[in-house]
């Protein structure tokens, strides 16, 4: 019997998260246990507290859980409501369903801003909702940063002059699972009550903690929280000495974040999200040679799903295919051949869309690699799309 053949060398790891994990990441996160109340350990997490509000550009207050994004939606939720209030939920895509079902499971209403998700929000119809709302029932508008399941980009500080401009009090949260440390994100500057993070994907550490920036005005909210709680309590966590964590610390991951930290910093903030930016926009070039829509053609190949410039993601590009063609066939020749892993699509988008993530730890010849491997799909299963994409995020990478 013939030995299945599996790909050779290093993947290219192209999901949108988790990411790659940088060499130095792994070497310090292989750091040996420490007790969590260890003077050297704690000095060491201080130093990760400062570093990350400097990342998230804020000077408030900062949560630790032991758990994934969505742990610290439901810290957020658990944390700040009462059974039945109302919250706005600003449709984007699979991500914003996801924490309105965490809303509604916790007790709350949920009422959303309905939108295309390849179009994005209409923020006209954002003031104007909450200019409607007089009473003042909606308690919190809820915005996903960036949609990863959609490869679409929500303005916050948009979401912020909406709110302003319509007066109105609620707090504003802000998931940046996808976004922080790839995309530009300014806590205080945009006036941002509680943000959501991860440490899988612009951190570039693996899965395994989350956190929560609170401003001032939502750890006051905290105060009137009746939603039942232990592990998720930020009045609990306060009177422990990290101010964060019911429980034990993950002690090892400190270690790669202070490393993720130190190579951010290294690089410079700005410098990271232009290069994001950059490797973005190579992507989506490659994408549009391929769908060969240009004048004078019908070629009708893969498309960008998102259809507004402005709001693309810099962080994920999500790719429609044409009618009749499966996103799901041309993953697994680009996994199974080409050791590329792509993202799935989500939700409505299952087997519709491919996802290329370009996020954390990567550069142009991987991305040039990743690109390459899904053209050679594209022919490999008979999808009809305009040769020259590779080529064409070359351009845009020397323009």
């Amino acid at each position: 019997m013939n030995a299945i053949q599996k790909p050779r060398g290093r993947m290219f790891f192209a999901n949108p998260g988790p990411t790659n994990i940088p060499d130095s990441v792994m070497r310090a996160v292989s750091h040996a246990s420490i007790d969590f109340n260890d003077a050297d350990f704690f000095e060491l997490y201080e130093r990760c507290v400062a570093g990350l509000k400097r990342v998230l550009r804020t000077k408030q207050h900062l949560f630790f859980y032991t758990a994934s994004g969505h742990g610290a939606w439901e810290a957020s939720m658990a944390n700040l409501f009462n059974t039945g209030d109302t919250l706005l939920v600003i449709e984007t895509g699979h991500f914003s369903e996801s924490w309105a079902k965490m809303g509604k499971a916790l007790g709350l209403c949920i009422d959303t801003l309905p939108a295309d998700w390849r179009k994005g929000a209409d923020f006209c119809a954002l003031r104007a909702k909450l200019a409607g709302d007089t009473e003042h029932r909606i308690k919190a508008v809820c915005a996903v940063h960036n949609e990863t399941a959609a490869g679409t980009m929500l303005d916050i500080g948009a979401v912020r002059a909406a709110m302003d401009a319509a007066g109105h009090p609620a707090l504003l949260l802000a998931d940046t699972i996808s976004s922080l440390a790839s995309l530009p994100f300014e806590m205080d500057a945009w006036g941002v009550d509680v943000v959501v993070g991860g440490s899988q994907k612009g951190l570039m550490l693996p899965t395994g903690f989350s956190f929560t920036g609170v401003s001032e005005k939502a750890l006051e909210a905290h105060k009137g929280s009746r939603i039942p709680k232990h592990y998720f309590d930020w009045s609990e966590m306060l009177t422990r000495r990290h101010r964060s964590f019911i429980g034990t610390v993950p002690t090892t991951l400190f270690y790669g974040l202070a490393e993720s930290l130190r190579l951010l910093e290294e690089e410079g903030l700005e410098q990271v999200w232009a290069r994001h930016t950059r490797l973005a926009r190579a992507v989506r070039a490659a994408v549009k040679h391929w769908s060969g829509n240009g004048p004078n053609s019908n070629v009708g190949g893969p498309e960008l799903y998102c259809q507004d410039d402005a709001r693309a993601s810099d962080s994920v590009t999500a790719i429609l295919m044409p009618d009749g063609h499966d996103a799901d066939a041309v993953r697994a020749t680009c996994r199974n051949r080409f050791n590329v892993s792509l993202g799935a699509g989500l939700n409505k988008l299952a087997g519709r869309v491919f996802r290329i993530g370009h996020l954390g730890d990567l550069n142009e010849p991987m991305v040039l690699g990743t690109l390459a491997s899904v053209e050679m799909a594209l022919k490999l299963n008979n999808v009809p799309h305009r040769p020259g994409g590779v080529a064409a995020a070359m351009e845009e990478l020397t323009a």
